[in-house]
């Protein structure tokens, strides 16, 4: 399957709420796990992907940490500001390693997915990886 939220398949962040000059938004789509986007503190923390064309998304995996509870929203426009909830997921804490958290989709078609962090289980909370299945 390929991973539609892939930097070299057209895919970009749109929109940061916080963004660090070591750990910028742009590394949730490099398809490392390696490098990451770090939160500047405080929540809700925002990151809004745009992907070349609309498509139907199947699966969305994240690697995070600290992050507690995410909401992931669509938009299926040229522009991205009207969007549509379609998952919400408390993640588990762990300790020594990355959270790995896969969410099923119905087959939504996007041109944007928008990644609230509504908490976290620290201030601070990183996103490694994003990878969407279409």
């Amino acid at each position: 399957m390929i991973n539609a939220a892939l930097s070299t398949f057209g895919a970009q962040v749109v929109l940061a709420t916080s963004s660090d000059e070591n750990h910028p938004p742009e590394n949730i789509t490099d398809g490392k796990t390696e490098t990451f986007w770090m939160s500047t503190g405080m929540f809700p923390q925002e990151l809004i992907i745009r992907f070349p064309d609309n498509m139907k998304v199947s699966l969305i995996s994240v690697h995070s940490f600290n992050v507690k509870r995410l909401r992931i929203e669509k938009n299926a426009q040229e522009e991205a500001d009207k969007f549509e909830v379609v998952a919400e997921k408390e993640f588990e804490q762990t300790e020594n390693g990355l959270q790995i958290n896969d969410i099923t989709l119905d087959g939504s078609t996007a041109t944007h997915l928008r990644f609230l962090i509504l908490s976290g289980y620290d201030h601070f909370v990183s996103v490694h990886k994003v990878g969407v299945q279409a």
